[in-house]
């Protein structure tokens, strides 16, 4: 099963299921915290397992949900919908092959312009 963790290794993760096709999101506030755009899965909140949640740091970005990263090395790791009984987990944390692949592109009308999106993906303006 699937496992992660931020740089420094303050946090650590598990997914005790495998992870699900996930999506790469190009809104403002994922370009703003990632560097560029952010590629995620969504994954049950009972199937996730967060050694260091003390170490995690919840950013509320929005009315819909919070971000959270490692307070130590500041690792953009998970993206929690208030609402919703899941957590996205951020794919570039997973030590090792995910085992999944992006099936879609979300909020492409806030995309850079520094880059093209040219995978044949789906691509959703929101």
């Amino acid at each position: 099963m699937p496992k992660g963790s931020c740089l420094c290794g303050a946090v650590t993760y598990e997914v005790s299921q495998p992870l699900v096709p996930g999506d790469g999101c190009h809104c403002t506030q994922c370009r703003k915290q990632s560097g560029h755009y952010s590629a995620s899965s969504n994954v049950p909140r009972e199937a996730l397992t967060v050694h260091g949640a003390d170490k995690v740091t919840w950013f509320r970005s929005s009315e819909k949900g919070r971000r959270g990263f490692c307070s130590v090395c500041g690792s953009n790791l998970f993206w929690d919908p208030l609402e919703r009984d899941w957590t996205s987990i951020s794919l570039g944390t997973i030590d090792g092959p995910t085992g999944t692949r992006l099936e879609m592109h979300i909020f492409v009308a806030d995309k850079g312009d520094y880059y093209d999106i040219a995978d044949g993906l789906p691509q959703h303006e929101h």
